[in-house]
């Protein structure tokens, strides 16, 4: 019986005789290894994603957002809900234990006047603890104080885009803008945050990174007040038979409650949908998100979808695996007068067998290293040309490595039998 040293060095000589054969029998499991990376990179790109947006939300966070509803206040049987407003948020501070704190935003539009230059900007009138709840760092100067918040400071804190089209030769810290025509000092620029065009989409996210922040209580009693007149965003409309817009000073755009611990987090939503519940007389003119739902709704989309893609490019090792029998199966013909060569000079069947076993494990081989190194150029052309976040991981690699080495395997088996099965005399006597 030959060495496996032997059977190595014979398959070697056969295939590097046909170069030419062997690439083009190569290139099925080559392109398919490739095409597995490739495909598994992209969902696990798309994974990653998703999961860096929604640690952009805080995923120990339930975020309740306003939404307008039409309320009848003139039918008798009709129930009245305020809307969403600071005193949900200190409800929900009191009477939900799981709380570790809670964080009322204020929202609108404003205009901003920096030397010559005007534009609008989204303000946010919010609380110190913000920076906190959302998993936000400050890139230069400081968050406001719970000072700020109880003197009705002039103070605000800006996102990184403002920063780049307002102040880009310069620094900001110190200096005074005009915020709908209230002057406030620039003390603090808050860290870039990386907001995807999915996130936005997909996750009703804005650009933080053009936001303005300033004390909620300075929001409420001076930015409100000079734009009433206005209506420019702080106007709550209550929808009654003459539609007549009512003020309301304690309205609010969103609560964000961080939660302590996120085991008890289901708890903690249910318990907060009673308090509002409760709060609005069963009116819904609020929407509970929770971030870690989402994330979880989201992970079990993209696991379908990273099956479906892998499914899809095994498909291109299917076909590679065919065409090695096929390719091998030719061979074996060609060959046949040297099978019965080698079984007359003292070959057995387990040789011959072992032969072209060996070459078939070899192309399978030599094709999924060479398909891995065509998946990192696929994979590199992809997020260059398309612009799609991709992420080679070494499962992936390994897994496509593993599955193109079976398939050569399995279907290398066939042909080597068959040309084991070879009777010695007929295969001499084969023209």
């Amino acid at each position: 019986m030959m060495k496996p040293v032997e059977n190595f060095k014979i398959s070697l000589r056969e295939l590097g005789a046909n170069k030419m054969r062997t690439a083009l029998t190569m290139l099925g499991i080559i392109f398919g290894v490739g095409a597995v990376i490739a495909m598994l990179s992209i969902g696990e790109g798309a994974r990653q994603e998703t999961l860096d947006q929604i640690k952009l939300l805080g995923t120990n966070n339930i975020i309740i957002n306003t939404k307008a509803v039409e309320q009848n206040i003139g039918s008798k049987n009709a129930s009245f809900s305020p809307g969403l407003n600071i005193n949900d948020s200190k409800s929900i501070e009191d009477l939900n234990p799981y709380v570790e704190s809670v964080t009322p935003q204020r929202e609108g539009s404003a205009r901003i006047m920096y030397k010559s230059k005007l534009g609008r900007i989204k303000l946010i009138g919010t609380t110190p603890n913000y920076p906190q709840t959302y998993n936000s760092s400050i890139l230069n100067g400081k968050f406001f104080a719970a000072n700020h918040v109880a003197n009705y400071s002039n103070v605000c804190v800006i996102g990184a885009g403002i920063k780049d089209e307002y102040f880009r030769f310069e620094d900001p810290i110190g200096k005074s803008i005009k915020l709908n025509g209230n002057w406030f000092t620039v003390i603090g620029v808050m860290n870039r945050k990386n907001i995807s065009a999915s996130g936005m989409e997909n996750l009703g996210m804005r650009d933080f990174n053009n936001d303005i922040y300033i004390p909620f209580s300075t929001m409420v009693n001076k930015i409100s007040a000079a734009t009433d007149e206005n209506s420019e965003g702080f106007v709550v409309f209550w929808g009654n038979e003459d539609k007549k817009d009512v003020i309301d000073r304690k309205s609010i755009n969103k609560v964000t409650v961080k939660i302590a611990d996120e085991n008890n987090m289901k708890a903690a939503a249910e318990l907060t949908e009673k308090i509002l519940a409760r709060k609005h007389y069963g009116v819904e003119d609020y929407e509970v998100v929770i971030p870690e739902q989402l994330l979880a709704q989201k992970q079990k989309t993209q696991k379908i979808f990273n099956i479906v893609m892998g499914a899809i490019a095994g498909i291109s090792l299917l076909v590679g695996g065919i065409g090695i029998m096929n390719i091998m199966l030719a061979n074996i013909l060609e060959r046949t007068r040297e099978i019965g060569i080698r079984r007359a000079v003292g070959a057995t069947r387990t040789d011959v067998l072992n032969q072209f076993i060996y070459e078939a494990m070899i192309i399978s081989i030599l094709g999924g290293l060479l398909g891995i190194v065509v998946g990192f150029v696929i994979t590199s052309l992809i997020t260059s040309y398309a612009e799609w976040r991709t992420i080679i991981t070494p499962y992936s690699v390994l897994l496509s490595f593993v599955v193109s080495v079976c398939v050569g395997l399995v279907f290398g088996i066939y042909p080597a039998k068959k040309a084991a099965d070879k009777d010695p005399i007929e295969s001499l006597r084969y023209e």
